[in-house]
């Protein structure tokens, strides 16, 4: 327990050293708070990002905070997680390769009783890291049209708290409150005919959302679960400079310098969320989800395109052994899953919607926890080359720590 104890500590402090570095540019993120983040726990990245009705019994399941009613008693877990991701992005006439690293998040978990736990985590939320060059866009009312360059760095990070009640033996129920924060900067030049305005802008938000979350279990091989995000309003404000380029006299003058301003809040929107979870026969147990988000409910709009309903598929496979444990291979988990994902967004009447495989395998510590190193291998394309659009190939590995400590138990002998 000592060493898992130093280990944690040790993770801590790597991450508050590598979490500011936490990066996704995606052109797509410039959108809204940016490109949303998947952060996965445990094996669900294995599984396709699915698990809704799966319970916190052997790790930490943030995608329902009723799991927590389902863990053990005594178990203290902790989970922390990154992923390296080598993407290609195409327009149909050139394309262009680009590799980051991301954090991906880091939690922990423990009963406080023996029907409740409580689980604490800090993840990114999005990233808006963008770089536009030479984007001509028409002037609304006219035939003349203008060119943007645009740069974008930062995003929102969510600290999370979770608490779960066992309700009897077979129904939990959960509650999670979510505090979002962070800080986007965003630098435009737009050039009309021989004049440049250049705005740099840094856009301040923080929020919180509650959930709501559900798990019940019908027999030994058979569970459901449900979870209900809230629609929240995420306050935001910015501090803008602004300096106009005159091409022809190669003459500047500035306009505005640091001047404070409050501006459109931003809405998240509704979303219902169901899951199954169901073990067969040789311990193969499948697992799917479905989710829907009421974006068009958010009555907000976006420069260059529009928010529409999302919905989102996830569903996967894994297989273990716990008949023979008598090899270190009887012990390892293998696992693989699908997530399709509409998008919340529509440009030119195209969706820039998601799809990926996942492959993986859980490769167990100890023998008497449940403590697992989770590797999972991605492969996705999101987005098109229609409309002017940019297709995005990626290739993702996920590499997740589950750390499960046995905590206050008795000695047998003295």
């Amino acid at each position: 327990m000592k060493n898992k104890i130093a280990l944690t500590f040790i993770l801590i402090i790597l991450v508050s050293n590598v979490y500011s570095q936490s990066i996704s540019s995606s052109p797509y993120s410039i959108y809204g708070l940016g490109s949303l983040y998947d952060s996965n726990f445990g094996s669900n990245a294995s599984i396709g990002s699915s698990g809704i009705a799966l319970p916190s019994s052997s790790y930490i399941n943030n995608l329902n905070p009723a799991s927590l009613g389902f863990m053990y008693t005594n178990h203290f877990l902790f989970d922390i997680g990154g992923q390296a991701i080598q993407t290609s992005y195409s327009n149909g006439a050139k394309t262009e390769n680009r590799n980051n690293m991301q954090f991906s998040h880091i939690a922990m978990a423990f009963p406080v009783s023996t029907k409740a736990a409580f689980s604490v985590a800090l993840k990114p939320y999005s990233s808006a890291t963008y770089t536009i060059s030479n984007l001509e866009l028409p002037i609304e009312n006219s035939t003349e049209s203008y060119t943007i360059n645009a740069s974008g760095s930062g995003g929102l990070n969510d600290f999370s708290l979770s608490y779960g009640y066992k309700l009897g033996k077979k129904f939990s129920v959960g509650l999670a409150s979510d505090f979002l924060f962070g800080t986007i900067t965003d630098n435009r030049d737009y050039t009309i005919a021989n004049s440049i305005t250049s705005i740099d802008k840094t856009s301040y938000y923080k929020g919180a959302r509650l959930s709501l979350g559900t798990q019940v279990k019908v027999d030994s091989t058979f569970m459901v679960g449900a979870t209900i995000k809230s629609p929240s309003q995420i306050k935001a404000s910015k501090i803008q400079s602004v300096i106009g380029y005159n091409i022809a006299t190669s003459t500047s003058a500035t306009i505005e310098t640091d001047a404070s301003y409050d501006v459109v809040d931003y809405y998240m929107p509704l979303e219902i969320g169901v899951g199954v979870s169901k073990v067969f026969k040789n311990n193969l147990n499948f697992t799917m989800d479905y989710t829907k988000s009421l974006w068009n409910s958010t009555n907000q709009s976006s420069l260059y395109g529009t928010y529409v309903n999302q919905d989102r598929i996830a569903a996967g496979f894994s297989y273990f052994k716990t008949k023979s444990v008598r090899t270190y291979f009887d012990r390892m988990k293998y696992a693989t899953g699908f997530n399709y994902d509409t998008g919340y967004l529509e440009i030119d009447n195209k969706r820039i919607n998601n799809v990926y495989f996942s492959v993986g395998v859980s490769l167990p510590l100890e023998g008497r926890t449940f403590s697992a190193l989770n590797l999972t291998y991605s492969y996705g394309q999101k987005g098109s080359i229609s409309s002017g659009l940019i297709k995005e190939n990626y290739h993702k590995l996920s590499v997740n720590l589950s750390l499960d400590g046995i905590w206050f138990v008795k000695r047998k002998y003295e």
